[in-house]
């Protein structure tokens, strides 16, 4: 049976601007995108070493998930198989890969190499939050709110989740782009109804 959905909650790292719920909850300054990422993780006062070893992708999708799911409960009020991630850009791993393929060919770390696949942000999530359910990778020219939506709602309304994360996030170079949401079946309050058009609307704020 199909039922409503809503976005109980969203993310987004921008042009140096951090958001949770369309709310500015921090403002960097004009430094390289590397060091940005430190600063906001600095900010959020968190300890978790492995983030200084995550590629930037990684990183970027890492610091919009703990945005995201700060003060929320899914964890508790979701089995970890109910919960699970479905994400989308349009480059794919291409950032780490040329770090990869520029680095000296004699000493090529793994731990770079690990990190050129784009789902890798996904385990890195999912490893951090225990997170078992389905999850999806997909490169698009753009964020495709449409096909989105479509996957997100198969998969809740056929119960092979009861909650998702879905969303958008991309690295090349000092071009970045994050924006996550949080679907659940019921409302948190005043969640928007999940549809494209709010979708949209968050994605361009």
């Amino acid at each position: 049976m199909f039922t409503d959905k809503y976005i109980t909650g969203s993310s987004s790292i921008s042009k140096g601007v951090v958001y949770k719920d369309e709310r500015v909850v921090f403002t960097g300054q004009p430094v390289p995108f590397h060091d940005l990422l430190v600063a906001i993780y600095q900010s959020l006062k968190l300890s978790y070493p492995k983030f200084y070893k995550m590629d930037n992708l990684s990183k970027l999708g890492w610091l919009a998930a703990e945005i995201l799911l700060d003060d929320t409960s899914i964890k508790d009020d979701y089995k970890s198989e109910q919960i699970g991630l479905i994400l989308a850009n349009a480059n794919s791993s291409l950032d780490n890969d040329r770090k990869f393929y520029n680095s000296d060919i004699d000493v090529r770390s793994p731990s770079v190499f690990v990190y050129t696949l784009p789902n890798i942000v996904i385990g890195e999530i999912c490893i951090r939050h225990n997170f078992k359910g389905e999850h999806y990778f997909f490169i698009e020219d753009e964020f495709n709110t449409d096909f989105i939506y479509k996957q997100v709602n198969y998969l809740l309304d056929h119960h092979l989740l009861e909650a998702c994360i879905c969303g958008w996030i991309d690295v090349l170079g000092e071009e970045y782009k994050a924006t996550l949401f949080l679907i659940e079946k019921q409302s948190a309050g005043n969640s928007p109804k999940f549809s494209v058009e709010n979708m949209s609307r968050i994605f361009n704020n």
